[in-house]
């Protein structure tokens, strides 16, 4: 599988990623050996990029990763976490379950905001911790939409430190919202960003100019959230959109789209992969998966060709942006 360095780093990034939101829970409860078999599969496919984040199970997709990848070649797997959430252990909680984050797991531990540098420094030790490693490839600043002035402040020369001391490979920032991260690529020197949902079939919003900024830059891509939280991970659409219900209008522009793709031969989450993937300031496509099943799916959708004349038919329906 083709890999690519991220920005001016030493860290490689396999063409397609597993993102690991979903062995830690993310909407319904997976067992250990279920997530470890998820892990195990996207190896054998040739997937050598790991994402994961505090943020997900309160640490369990940590946790669960590291059990996976441990005995394999460290030098042969890229691993990426995030930092901006400091997970505070909560006793008086953990008879709930994790509502308010959407992960089924006991609610033990609170998420609190913290951009300052300790808070980078603390974040990153507890997820080496749970990891099981002795250094993380990629570190990402994790949601700082209401704290872009402690997060480019203090977090950002954190890790800008951590990487000149050759701790962390690659820093970057990680948002569902393109316009921050198009600040943080032109005032600062990050390696990558992590767009999520915001360059798709439905919301090419960040092509119009932070996807050009990120390739003066050379900012590498990391486009995750591609099926926009359900409407395009199935045929006919999904009823999930950006985390929500789809509005009538987007989901009718959704059928259409996949009657655009099966005159072609093209199922719709075989497009929405392609379609992200064919940019060339993307470096590598991340896909959620919870289970082996999930894996070898996105990993074959990935892998069919997709002919370029269905570009033009979308192209020429209004249905994709020029």
């Amino acid at each position: 599988m083709r890999t690519t360095r991220l920005g001016r780093s030493s860290a490689p990034v396999t063409a397609v990623g597993f993102g690991a939101a979903g062995i830690g829970n993310l909407y319904r409860a997976v067992d250990d050996d279920t997530a470890r078999r998820a892990v195990e599969a996207a190896w054998q496919a040739g997937i050598r990029y790991y994402d994961t984040a505090p943020h997900y199970g309160l640490g369990l997709s940590e946790r669960r990763l590291g059990a996976a990848l441990a005995g394999r070649p460290r030098a042969e797997f890229t691993v990426s976490t995030k930092v901006g959430r400091i997970l505070v252990p909560s006793p008086q909680t953990a008879h709930l379950r994790d509502d308010a984050g959407g992960f089924d797991v006991p609610a033990d531990h609170a998420r609190r905001w913290d951009f300052s540098a300790d808070g980078v420094r603390r974040s990153l030790e507890s997820s080496l911790a749970r990891l099981g490693l002795d250094r993380v490839d990629v570190v990402l600043i994790h949601d700082p939409d209401e704290h872009w002035r402690q997060a480019v402040d203090e977090a950002y020369p954190a890790l800008h430190e951590l990487r000149d001391a050759g701790v962390v490979g690659a820093i970057g920032v990680g948002m569902n919202q393109w316009q921050m991260l198009e600040r943080f690529v032109t005032d600062t020197d990050i390696d990558a960003v992590m767009l999520a949902g915001r360059y798709t079939l439905l919301d090419q919003s960040a092509a119009r100019t932070l996807l050009p900024r990120c390739r003066e830059r050379s900012v590498g891509v990391l486009a995750a959230g591609v099926f926009n939280s359900g409407i395009l991970a199935t045929e006919p659409p999904g009823r999930t959109y950006d985390y929500g219900p789809v509005p009538d209008a987007t989901y009718a522009r959704a059928v259409r789209i996949a009657q655009v793709c099966r005159a072609h031969g093209v199922s719709l989450p075989q497009a929405a992969m392609a379609f992200v993937a064919r940019h060339p300031a993307v470096v590598s496509v991340l896909f959620g998966a919870g289970n082996a099943e999930q894996v070898d799916r996105n990993v074959q959708l990935a892998a069919t060709p997709v002919p370029d004349a269905l570009w033009g038919d979308l192209l020429a329906e209004g249905l994709i942006d020029p």
